[in-house]
């Protein structure tokens, strides 16, 4: 499996980029237009929020699925232990947002937005066309005012001795949406499950952007850009520190159709009582 890295500026970033989609489900874009110090601003923001009791406030809704999720609340699909992590869900169209995040957090938001439909345009227009047939609308619309683009911050605390073996920073998954734009985490972790079911490194560096295929993707393109599981293992001793990570989930609008069996509402369904958020 060949993750490529690519320069932003590249003139041939679109095709480079859909290639390594198209052969691995994720590709690493370097000298993006987003700050590391923007970046550091967000992880220093919200490293400060999940310390603090605050953050109890704003307790995650059933049903909208926007807040604080606490630790332990989610676990990967087909898998009975619990993720060692708590996170926050943003939905900046309608969802609760902290006061402090409506500055630096927002930007951030709204950055990687416009990077996240950039690339879905480079993806709709890179695919075979008879791939692109098959969509019900260009995948640059799907997500055009959707009120499910998600932005999720992650706080994997420290392990604690207690925790049981078993348990990981985030077991192996796929993502349910059509693509996410991953900011590289604060530690080291990510890790990508090649064709020969090996696990091997995703290896980015501070400021760096990483984009993978979700689940719905995958099922609008038949396949051809796949969704590829990954992991967030635990810490060595040595490095046991808190690890934020801050990815953007980009949804199609509910209505869209992404095959004969799913519409990106029913799909969103299912999906989510597996992992025992509905």
């Amino acid at each position: 499996m060949n993750i490529l890295t690519i320069d932003y500026n590249d003139k041939d970033l679109a095709k480079k980029f859909t290639d390594s989609l198209h052969e691995s489900g994720f590709a690493v874009i370097k000298n993006n237009p987003i700050s590391q110090k923007l970046i550091n601003q967000v992880y220093n923001d919200w490293e400060s929020f999940f310390k603090s009791n605050k953050k109890l406030d704003y307790i995650f809704d059933y049903d909208k699925q926007d807040g604080y999720f606490p630790f332990q609340s989610e676990s990967a699909k087909g898998n009975s232990e619990k993720d060692l992590k708590e996170f926050y869900h943003i939905y900046p169209n309608w969802g609760r947002i902290p006061k402090f995040a409506n500055t630096d957090t927002i930007t951030l938001y709204e950055m990687l937005l416009n990077l996240g439909n950039e690339f879905l345009k480079y993806i709709d227009k890179n695919c075979p066309e008879s791939i692109r047939n098959n969509f019900s609308e260009p995948l640059y619309n799907m997500s055009n005012n959707s009120g499910q683009n998600l932005m999720r911050i992650i706080h994997y605390p420290p392990i604690d001795n207690n925790i049981k073996s078993k348990n990981v920073r985030a077991a192996a998954h796929t993502d349910i949406n059509l693509i996410t734009i991953l900011v590289s985490g604060s530690q080291p972790g990510l890790q990508v499950k090649n064709k020969k079911g090996e696990w091997i490194d995703v290896k980015s560096e501070k400021g760096q952007l990483i984009i993978n295929i979700g689940d719905m993707l995958q099922e609008c393109s038949n396949g051809y850009y796949p969704s590829t599981e990954h992991q967030v293992t635990n810490p060595k001793i040595k490095n046991n520190v808190s690890r934020f990570s801050l990815p953007l989930f980009m949804h199609p609008r509910d209505d869209v159709i992404l095959s004969k069996k799913y519409t990106a509402a029913s799909y969103l369904l299912e999906r989510l009582k597996e992992l025992g958020l509905k």
